[in-house]
């Protein structure tokens, strides 16, 4: 089977690499709350997929059963081939390999922005310290606030914190990055600086799982957008045709109220 390379902007269809994250008929409650219904969906390698829809639609709770912060009550979730482990070490192997970049940074506030970064590389990966440290100021050169490396969280703007907290998910060379919402505690002017640095990561063939309200981004950088509403996936589709042409009253709806402001 040849390798069809497509360039991010062009928003075809996905690069064909193999499954990476399946989830199965998948299930979960909050109470009497069915937050996830039957859900069925699978992430390839080196995809971008966007997941959008009204907030209380179950899109942080997807992707938080991804990396377990969620439990599910029913159906399964493998990475790469193995399913969710309970806990333990093998969860706190498997969390390496999902890097998450939340709405708030969860950055260590006693430690210095490379600390930050170091930190999961040497005690996780058990890298070597000076090699840790060459890592993670490539990393933090990458995402622009290289010079940052030596001052604290709370003496950077939001918008240097979260590419921080993408930096730190990448030093663990994840296989997949999931980001819920990291846009949304920003003020406005500091959403395109991390929207900027996602977007070269997509162009990177980073897989990627992305809850926004950024339609812009959906638009640009997504392979597909998954459209979540109820606890249910409604509807699943390229970018262009998913704007366009959606298909279900539910997005129609939705796509109205935001895009005609």
């Amino acid at each position: 089977m040849s390798e069809v390379s497509v360039t991010k902007s062009d928003k075809g269809p996905a690069p064909a690499g193999d499954p990476l994250v399946v989830l199965d008929n998948v299930n979960k409650h909050f109470g009497a709350l069915h937050v996830l219904q039957d859900i069925d969906l699978t992430i390839r390698r080196g995809e971008v997929v966007v997941v959008i829809g009204p907030s209380g639609s179950g899109k942080s709770t997807l992707c938080r059963t991804i990396n377990r912060l969620e439990t599910v009550d029913s159906g399964s979730i493998a990475i790469d081939g193995k399913p969710l482990p309970q806990e333990g070490r093998e969860l706190a192997r498997l969390r390496a390999d999902v890097g998450m970049v939340f709405q708030s940074f969860n950055l260590f506030a006693h430690k210095t922005v490379l600390e930050n970064v170091m930190l999961g590389q040497t005690k996780v990966r058990r890298t070597e310290k000076k090699a840790a440290e060459e890592k993670a100021r490539a990393l933090l050169d990458r995402v622009g606030v290289g010079t940052q490396a030596d001052k604290y969280p709370a003496q950077l703007s939001g918008g240097q914190q979260q590419r921080v907290a993408i930096a730190r998910a990448l030093a663990m060379d994840p296989k997949v990055m999931l980001f819920d919402e990291p846009t949304s505690a920003l003020d406005p002017e500091m959403i395109n600086e991390v929207l900027e640095v996602m977007q070269q990561l997509a162009r990177d063939g980073m897989t990627m799982v992305v809850v926004t309200h950024e339609m812009g981004f959906a638009r640009s950088a997504a392979n597909r957008v998954v459209f979540m509403a109820d606890g249910r996936i409604v509807e699943e589709a390229e970018p262009n045709q998913f704007f366009n042409n959606p298909r279900s009253d539910r997005a129609k709806d939705f796509l109205s109220k935001i895009l005609h402001h």
